[in-house]
């Protein structure tokens, strides 16, 4: 009982840490002077995906490879299979056509070359920085096109922006005018000391909760005799992608469609090159072979499913929703011991 207790309450704490980082984060760099837009392409869209990154930096300092790599993958497919399919049985979600071949196509390619990594090498500082070279591209990219209003739809990490403020802020549209507030009023002068502490504050607290997490799904997956991996695939995935879940939900209830696919791409962009980027570089780890043989391709093709499905008439339907959340039921099937 007290590893569930640790695994619940250390969610909670990240979730409710990870928040509060992106508020301080957010707030100290507009008081900086920091353009708007740019905060919410880095700090919101990097902070939101803060759970899985502590999650697995913590697992992997702790030599637990199963959780840690477990949680980036299974959050993956989780994000496509229970989340998208979610969304889309409450409300069948259109996709612009320019921004499916774009963001679509770098989760794709990011999951493939992840699953080519997984046979060729560890997940060390090399690839660390190979991918946070590559999500530094891409966020300077989707910078480049959102501030030249390009007419090729908005990019994965602004539509993951946009839902995140909708969600905690009520509304809509905070990102899309932000370029041009900031051009049209001076930085804030208020002091940055109060949003700073609540920045430090809320990285300590997820730190305390993702340390809390790891612990009590290490212990979890002891008592009940099942593999970490399986339970970073499943459990330690599915809680850390709660966010990503009420997001996308909250979205599709409001009918924003392109927000809740905006928000699934952008987090399995993030999850490849930022937190497999992260984990790489400061905790060094090797891919279990489980994931290397098996989950990393689930993922690659759950990547072409969803890209399939989203050209069939550039809508997904309630129907579609459906078989996605029967995909993921199967998934459940074939990895969870009988």
């Amino acid at each position: 009982m007290t590893d569930y207790l640790l695994l619940a309450g250390g969610l909670i704490v990240l979730i409710a840490g990870g928040e509060l980082l992106v508020r301080g984060a957010a707030t100290t760099a507009e008081r900086l002077g920091m353009p708007p837009l740019l905060i919410g392409l880095t700090l919101v869209a990097f902070g939101t995906s803060m759970p899985e990154l502590v999650t697995s930096v913590e697992a992997s300092l702790l030599g637990s490879p199963g959780i840690a790599i477990g949680n980036i993958v299974g959050s993956n497919i989780t994000n496509i299979l229970l989340i998208l399919g979610t969304a889309a049985l409450i409300a069948p979600i259109a996709v612009q056509g320019n921004a499916l071949r774009r963001d679509g196509s770098i989760v794709l390619a990011t999951a493939a070359a992840f699953c080519a990594i997984g046979y060729m090498m560890p997940l060390g500082y090399l690839v660390g920085a190979v991918f946070l070279t590559g999500l530094a591209t891409y966020i300077y990219c989707a910078y480049r096109q959102e501030m030249a209003a390009a007419p090729a739809g908005h990019t994965a990490p602004f539509e993951k922006f946009e839902a995140h403020e909708e969600l905690f802020d009520g509304h809509q549209g905070q990102a899309a005018g932000a370029a041009a507030a900031h051009a049209a009023t001076p930085p804030a002068i208020a002091s940055v000391w109060m949003p700073l502490a609540m920045a430090i504050g809320g990285l300590a607290v997820v730190v305390i909760g993702g340390k809390l997490l790891v612990v009590g799904a290490i212990g979890i997956a002891q008592d009940i005799g099942i593999s970490e991996t399986v339970i970073g695939l499943t459990i330690v995935a599915i809680g850390t992608s709660l966010p990503e879940l009420v997001t996308s939900v909250i979205a599709a209830i409001r009918r924003h469609g392109d927000m809740a696919l905006g928000n699934i791409l952008g987090s399995n962009i993030y999850n490849i090159l930022a937190i497999a980027g992260v984990t790489a570089l400061i905790a060094p780890t090797t891919i279990p072979p489980q994931i290397v043989r098996f989950d990393s391709f689930v993922m690659l093709a759950v990547s072409i499913l969803l890209l399939i499905v989203a050209r069939t008439g550039y809508r997904i339907t309630r129907v579609e929703g459906a078989v996605l959340l029967a995909c993921y039921g199967g998934y459940l099937f074939a990895i969870w011991p009988t």
